[in-house]
Parts: structure tokens; C-alpha cells; sequence
């Protein structure tokens, strides 16, 4: 077992950062063989930063850390600490089993990362002591502070969240299930400094209603390749300007969710197509994702080009 304590500064870099900027999702870059790209990704990670995010997030969902072997992950980690330089938080993925998350925790651990944002568990459906428990030992083999991630086959209720949030290096939570009742519940049951962050799919989409139950800070994929309309809408949403809400939600955030919902696994592909189209050497995707087909692509190129022109930036 690993000594552990609370690690206050970095949750309180998280919420400064969380109330400053968006969550930025990096994509990993491949080459066109499938191989890491080292550098495509340090140009890709030095990008996002210049758009000031609020804290990075690599080898998570975006960053398809269920296609990374450990080598890989501690390279993608380590490039991601050295461009950071301290900036901005770095929280690292990690996820499968207790035993194999542990295994890439001390790797992220190894190479400087402030905190891990545990992913789902790996296929299997199990009860809510068993959801602690995954926790419970994750934390108990690292010194880093965790964010528990409920999505899919992981849904705590209250009563659990007040267990895993006892855990002394639990910080947070993010949420992927949209369930307004539920984290109502959740965000009431939790300490006053507990964090909460929207991870929904496309979470600009639910960002004003997870704000109503006092969750308003969120992910963002769009990040990744149009930061210019993240940051419009996140400057809206702190101002309160409903108008440019709407109608970057009706004009650009909608028509991406439907398009995004043609294809299983879309919600990585499209995207990296989407940074693949603004010159971002990303590269491809892993199987078993696949890259979007060429009307899908057209029709993402017109909708990229329309949600920058409203926000006054080119293609």
C-alpha cells in the first residue's frame, strides 16, 4: 500500500482552473500506420495550450487511452507535463481493473502528473460496494489525487459518493450520465470542496442545465480542434449571454451532436477529422474506432467552417 494524504493544491488548481477555462481533452496523435506520433503530439498539446484551458487532461476517452499499450501512455504523459511546464493541472486517464489502472497511475505518477481521472471499469456490470471498492483500491495505490468518472456501468448513488468521497485523495467527480436528479443528489451529499465537472458527451450542449444543479464546469472535445468556438461559449456562459448561447448551440453544437450520432465512436473520430481539417497532426484513429466517411466529412467541413465564421475565425 501507498502512503497516502490530501493533496489540497492541486484540487485548488483545479477549481481556479475549472473557473478560468475550458477542460482540454488533448487528441493523440498517430501516424498513418497506426504508430505513436511523439512530436505530432507535443505540436498538437503546444496548440490547446496557447488557447488557455483550464487544466489538461491527456490519455482519457479523446485521447484514446483504451488504445494505448504503457510505453505509449508514459510518453503521451511525460510530453504532456514537459509542455505544461506547471502552467496548468495535468490529469492523466487511467482506467480497466483496479490492478491494471494501478499500473498505469504509477506510470503517470513516475512522470510528474498531478492527479488521474478514473475511467470506467472494463465491460463488467457490478453493485455499488464493488464501485467503492475499485476505488478504494486505486487510491490506496497511488499518491495522486483521483476524479472518479461515472459513465456507462458506473452510476454511484449518494450513499457511495459520501464513501468514496471520504477517501483522503478522492477529489472529484465527473459525470457522464446527464441525470440532473441524480447529481442533484450527488453535488448535496458531497463535501463543500468536492469538485464536479459536466462530462457529457459534446457537454456544451448540457452546460446551463448542469450549471442549475451546481456543476458549471465541463470537458470539451470541441477544444481539441476549434478552441476559438469553446472559448466564445465559455465566455458566454460566464457572462451569461443567452443570445450567443443559443445560437452557437442551434447553429453549431446541435447540428455536431447529429452528426456525431451517425456513427458509433464518432464522438473521437469526427473529432480528430475536425483537427485533421485545421492542419493539427494528429493523424488517424485507432481501431476499433474509424475515421468518418468522405460525405461525413464533407458535411463536418461546412459545419467547422459555419461555427468558426461565428465566432469571427477562419478555417
Amino acid at each position: 500500500m501507498t502512503e497516502v494524504s490530501l493533496d489540497t493544491d492541486t484540487a485548488r488548481r483545479l477549481r481556479e482552473g475549472m473557473a478560468s477555462g475550458v477542460l482540454s481533452f488533448p487528441l493523440t496523435s498517430f501516424r498513418e500506420d497506426g504508430a505513436l506520433d511523439p512530436d505530432g503530439f507535443r505540436a498538437h498539446l503546444a496548440d490547446r495550450l496557447a488557447a488557455a484551458p483550464g487544466a489538461v487532461f491527456p490519455a482519457c476517452g479523446t485521447g484514446e487511452f483504451f488504445s494505448l499499450d504503457e510505453d505509449e501512455y508514459r510518453q503521451v504523459v511525460r510530453i504532456t507535463v514537459q509542455e505544461t511546464a506547471g502552467r496548468v493541472p495535468v490529469v492523466a486517464g487511467t482506467g480497466y481493473g483496479w490492478a491494471q489502472a494501478l499500473r498505469f497511475a504509477r506510470i503517470a505518477e513516475e512522470e510528474g502528473a498531478d492527479a488521474l481521472l478514473v475511467l470506467p471499469h472494463y465491460l463488467v456490470a457490478a453493485p455499488q460496494d464493488g464501485l467503492v471498492a475499485q476505488l478504494e483500491r486505486i487510491a490506496a495505490g497511488t499518491r495522486l489525487p483521483l476524479i472518479a468518472y461515472q459513465r456507462g456501468q458506473v452510476a454511484l448513488t449518494a450513499a457511495s459518493l459520501k464513501r468514496v468521497a471520504a477517501l483522503p485523495t478522492v477529489i472529484g467527480l465527473k459525470d457522464g450520465h446527464s441525470d440532473l436528479d441524480r447529481l442533484q443528489r450527488l453535488t448535496l451529499a458531497a463535501p463543500a470542496d468536492f469538485l464536479f465537472f459536466n462530462g457529457a458527451a459534446t457537454a456544451e450542449i448540457q452546460a446551463r442545465a448542469y450549471a442549475t444543479v451546481g456543476v458549471p464546469a465541463y470537458s470539451s472535445a470541441v477544444h481539441a480542434f476549434a478552441p476559438e468556438i469553446a472559448n466564445a461559449f465559455f465566455a458566454a456562459l460566464d457572462d451569461g449571454d443567452r443570445g450567443t448561447l443559443d445560437t452557437l448551440l442551434r447553429d453549431f453544437y446541435v447540428p455536431l451532436v447529429e452528426l456525431r450520432d451517425r456513427v458509433p465512436g464518432y464522438g473521437v473520430s469526427l473529432v480528430k477529422a475536425a483537427a485533421r481539417l485545421r492542419g493539427a497532426p494528429v493523424g488517424p484513429v485507432r481501431a476499433p474506432l474509424t475515421d468518418p466517411s468522405a460525405a461525413d466529412l464533407a458535411d463536418l467541413k461546412t459545419l467547422l467552417a459555419t461555427g468558426l465564421d461565428l465566432v469571427g475565425a477562419a478555417l
